[in-house]
């Protein structure tokens, strides 16, 4: 092969890994949705969480993993309607505008001590620890009465900006 021939053989190689990883970079949004650390940005509102949102056709999934990575709960939102999803640790622990927390206990929660896990300009995700041990979730619509400012950036509003 001479040396021209090489050079372009090396050239054609770096522009086609080029295009190859354009390709990769460019995954659809809801990849790794259920995952314990699914490759999409973490916007919780503090450290004891991570957040993963996820959008297909309209609908935003929210996706709260534990800092092990394990999947706590999931649902779906559109139009200020709520979709609980059958996966994780907590899925019958999570109450919402439509549907209140399927868990019948006797736990109660701890004093007062309620955590923002998620907020943008649209909802928020609330975890409450529980007297037994486990963690209730709360979703709700925000109303533009209730934002002191409006966020159009989930990372801006749960501080994630670099």
């Amino acid at each position: 092969m001479s040396k021209s021939s090489f050079r372009r053989a090396i050239c054609a190689s770096l522009i086609a890994m080029g295009i190859a990883g354009t390709a990769v970079s460019a995954a659809p949004l809801n990849e790794g949705l259920g995952q314990a650390w699914p490759n999409a940005q973490d916007v919780s509102a503090n450290g004891h969480w991570h957040v993963y949102v996820f959008a297909n056709n309209g609908i935003h999934y929210i996706q709260v993993n534990d800092t092990s990575g394990n999947v706590r709960v999931a649902f779906g939102t559109a139009g200020g309607q709520f979709l609980v999803l059958p996966m994780g640790r907590d899925a019958q622990r999570v109450s919402t505008p439509q549907q209140s927390s399927a868990a019948d206990t006797t736990a109660v929660p701890l004093t007062s001590y309620t955590e923002t896990v998620y907020k943008d300009g649209d909802i928020q995700l609330d975890a409450v620890p529980m007297s037994d041990g486990t963690t209730r979730f709360s979703v709700s619509p925000l109303t533009t009465t209730s934002l002191v400012s409006p966020c159009d950036n989930p990372a801006e509003c749960n501080g994630h900006l670099n």
